[in-house]
């Protein structure tokens, strides 16, 4: 009899429950509105796209409800969303309530906001920028797993925890501030975070669990400021080669970290406060072949800065001058974690090698280039005139040294300094470099 009375009892709460709840659609928004509490929740259900803004308060059948969530699903696979405007009015957003919303580009959480569920905002692959308000303690699990496009997050200092996979797949993200509050970084939390650089693990961090930094293969700087270390899964670093990077940590605890796995791998561990010398990019060598100007360098993945100037770009106001086509290029390479390379200067000219005419109108003069650069006093020629004597001079007419031209090259060692001016002669042609 006892336990009819208690199933009894129970069916009557549920029939309660459900009297006091009503699903109603308002200005296109389908909320969950609970009667005797005079409050709302956005739901899943509705056709949402473009713009959505939530009101504060809705009015239905003469009440005025506050709506205070953003319930599980509510936005689910909304790929047509682009933006929405949350009310401060909003505790809580549930779980998946905004997952692979693909379009949404905008957010803002308001501060009344106290707890963001699991796959919150997994799959939002337009977010570049989200500020998570000062409010949220916990960082779910998957919260913004798959946001390809985030490429700014601040997490706040009232964050305690760091949830398995919440930025796993953010492949946007450079660099990442965990703050001092947080105790714990969960498994696979930025897991295949490729364009992720470095890291600043909070003073806080007790537990650093399975793969929480793995496959991140452009780390180079983790800086650790915690002095006791965290608990450490062996293979949290895994697949991001910590061989190759530097680990920061506080001075009285460097000789743990040297003995501790996974900290240990890294392969170069240093205190907080020491300098770290940025290697410098190798210098960039120029050459000209078959009418194209050609740059290389030894630094993988380097990028080039070149300037071209013509000597002879200007006006001219008298009647009888001479012109060639030459051209001054000054190249530098730059890459990341480098220090750019020396400026290399070099000069670009054509000289005239023969004529040859007939009874027409048209006459045809052949010109072979010149590429001259150089580097430590070191002058090199690059040109098809194979055989032909080069000489160097210095300015006021001093004989520095010769080569021959041969497969294209020739080399001058000479003991002049940097910004020396010489005169290269070729076939007659005497050009004018500045050395390097």
């Amino acid at each position: 009899m006892k336990q009819i009375k208690k199933l009894f009892t129970t069916l009557l709460l549920l029939c309660s429950i459900v009297a006091m709840a009503e699903e109603v659609t308002i200005d296109g928004i389908k909320y969950d509105v609970v009667t005797k509490a005079k409050v709302a929740t956005v739901i899943g259900g509705g056709n949402y796209s473009g713009s959505i803004v939530i009101p504060e308060t809705i009015v239905h059948n003469e009440v005025t409800y506050s709506i205070i969530g953003i319930g599980d699903g509510a936005f689910d696979s909304c790929s047509g969303l682009t933006s929405i405007t949350i009310p401060n009015s909003v505790t809580s957003i549930g779980t998946s309530a905004f997952w692979y919303c693909s379009g949404l580009t905008n957010i803002i959480i308001p501060n009344s906001v106290t707890s963001i569920g699991d796959f919150a905002f997994s799959r939002c692959t337009s977010l570049t920028n989200i500020i998570i308000p000062n409010s949220i303690t916990k960082i779910s699990s998957v919260m913004f797993e798959g946001c390809s496009g985030l490429t700014n997050i601040t997490i706040p200092d009232s964050v305690t925890s760091i949830g398995n996979r919440a930025f796993e797949g953010c492949s946007g993200l450079t660099n990442i501030t965990i703050p001092n509050n947080v105790t714990s970084i969960g498994i696979c939390a930025f897991y295949n975070c490729p364009k992720l650089t470095s890291i600043t693990i909070g003073s806080g961090v007790e537990y650093i669990y399975s793969e929480a930094f793995a496959k991140c293969e452009k780390l180079s700087d983790i800086y650790c400021l915690t002095k006791t270390l965290p608990s450490t899964d062996s293979n949290a670093f895994n697949e991001s080669y910590p061989e190759y990077m530097t680990l920061h940590v506080p001075a009285e605890s460097i000789n743990s970290y040297k003995a501790t796995e996974p900290w240990s791998c890294f392969g170069n561990v240093i205190t907080l406060d020491s300098e770290v010398e940025m290697p410098k990019c190798a210098n960039p060598v120029i050459s000209y072949n078959n009418g194209k100007i050609e740059i290389e360098c030894e630094t993988a993945d380097a990028e080039f800065v070149t300037t071209i100037k013509n000597h002879y770009t200007g006006t001219y106001n008298s009647n009888n001058f001479e012109i060639s086509a030459t051209y001054s290029i000054s190249v530098f390479a730059t890459a990341a974690g480098y220090e750019d390379s020396d400026i290399i200067n070099a000069t670009l000219c054509w000289i005239d090698c023969d004529c040859s005419g007939n009874n027409t109108s048209s006459i045809s003069i052949p010109a072979k280039a010149i590429l001259v650069t150089s580097s430590n006093g070191v002058i090199s020629v690059n040109t098809s005139l194979n055989g032909e004597a080069v000489e160097v001079y210095t300015s006021d007419g001093m004989f520095i040294g010769n080569a021959t031209i041969e497969n294209n090259n020739a080399t001058i060692q000479t003991s002049l300094t940097k910004n020396s001016i010489v005169v290269i002669k070729i076939s007659e042609k005497s050009i004018k470099v500045v050395i390097n």
